[in-house]
């Protein structure tokens, strides 16, 4: 009985902070707060002939001990978490087969003891050798050649926590969004300070001083042509050539915490039970309710046709699914950890 009760308030307390899609667009991982991954079929919980229980996972496994797992990404190959301290990795082919054996792992150097929280994470494969670059809560980026394992560089330049970090499409160039106030544009192949900073909270049309200065996102289109960040100051979008802003995304009760450019909508959503849907010109286009009262992550899969969701995590152990993205159609669920 204890362990059932146990079980229960572990899953109402239940926060999801990260999914991700599998290169095949089949699957869909997610990691929680006590951290577990758990693995979710799409064209199960998709079938016309679905029921509750294809809306489980079909393979759950433990990432952390300790820790929750805070920072996912996927490569064609590897699932990848970070946690505190460390990222770990799973071949994909693996986890099919419903094997949790770890591929590699990396550790973030520690400061006086303290251990740096994994808050975002990318890897890039465009300049023909594989590298990772993690934000973490130590204000620090770090820069790992994933052939060697070994830390290629450190950026440094924020003086608070790093909640995001993306990658430009078309360029060299990493982004990166904190505590701080600041968005700062990175080249890792010549400096380890950035090039560009951006300072939201410093422009009017902005910003929001009683929600504070802090920036939970940043993403680009895949042009690289705009940028949209946000957190205490209002959600908006940025030109990357000029870098100023153009245009602010209302939410007056809300932070928001994620975001993403998808084809000509940005997708948002935070503090509120809402996702909302923006023209690029500022314009609301939609509001749709979600399960969870704060969102931590909104993802389209984009790699599978047939299995082409919005899928909203936040604090609750649902997973909402949205299959023509105006709708919840149904919740997939994230089980008891126990």
């Amino acid at each position: 009985m204890h362990e059932k009760n146990l079980s229960l308030r572990q899953q109402l307390y239940t926060s999801i902070y990260m999914t991700v899609f599998s290169p095949c667009g089949k699957y869909l991982a997610a990691g929680n707060n006590y951290g577990y991954c758990a693995i979710f079929s799409l064209p199960g919980s998709l079938s016309s002939e679905a029921t509750e229980n294809s809306w489980k996972p079909i393979f759950t496994f433990k990432v952390s001990e300790d820790d929750p797992v805070y920072s996912m990404t996927s490569t064609n190959r590897e699932l990848i978490c970070g946690c505190s301290g460390y990222i770990k990795a799973w071949l994909w082919s693996n986890i099919i087969k419903k094997t949790n054996k770890v591929a590699w792992s990396l550790i973030i150097p520690t400061k006086s003891f303290s251990v740096s929280e994994i808050n975002s994470i990318v890897t890039d494969e465009s300049s023909g050798h594989r590298q990772l670059f993690a934000g973490c809560g130590d204000n620090l980026i770090y820069n790992f050649d994933l052939e060697t394992s070994l830390l290629k560089s450190t950026l440094f330049g924020h003086k608070d926590y790093i909640h995001s970090v993306t990658l430009c499409n078309t360029r060299h160039e990493l982004v990166s969004a904190s505590e701080d106030g600041s968005v700062r544009i990175w080249d890792p192949r010549s400096k380890s300070e950035a090039i560009h900073i951006i300072e939201p909270y410093k422009y009017e049309m902005c910003a929001r001083p009683e929600f504070g200065k802090w920036l939970g996102c940043v993403t680009m289109d895949t042009g690289d042509d705009w940028l949209v960040c946000g957190g205490g100051p209002r959600l908006s979008l940025w030109h990357m050539r000029s870098l100023t802003a153009t245009v602010t995304f209302d939410t007056p009760n809300s932070c928001q915490k994620n975001a993403l450019i998808h084809e000509d909508t940005v997708l948002s959503a935070g503090s509120e039970p809402y996702v909302f849907h923006w023209s690029l010109n500022g314009e609301l286009k939609d509001k749709i309710p979600c399960s969870s009262t704060s969102v931590y992550k909104v993802d389209v899969n984009t790699n599978s046709k047939s299995n082409k969701v919005l899928c909203v995590a936040g604090n609750s152990s649902k997973i909402d699914i949205c299959t023509n993205f105006r709708y919840k159609a149904f919740s997939l669920t994230f089980p008891a950890s126990c």
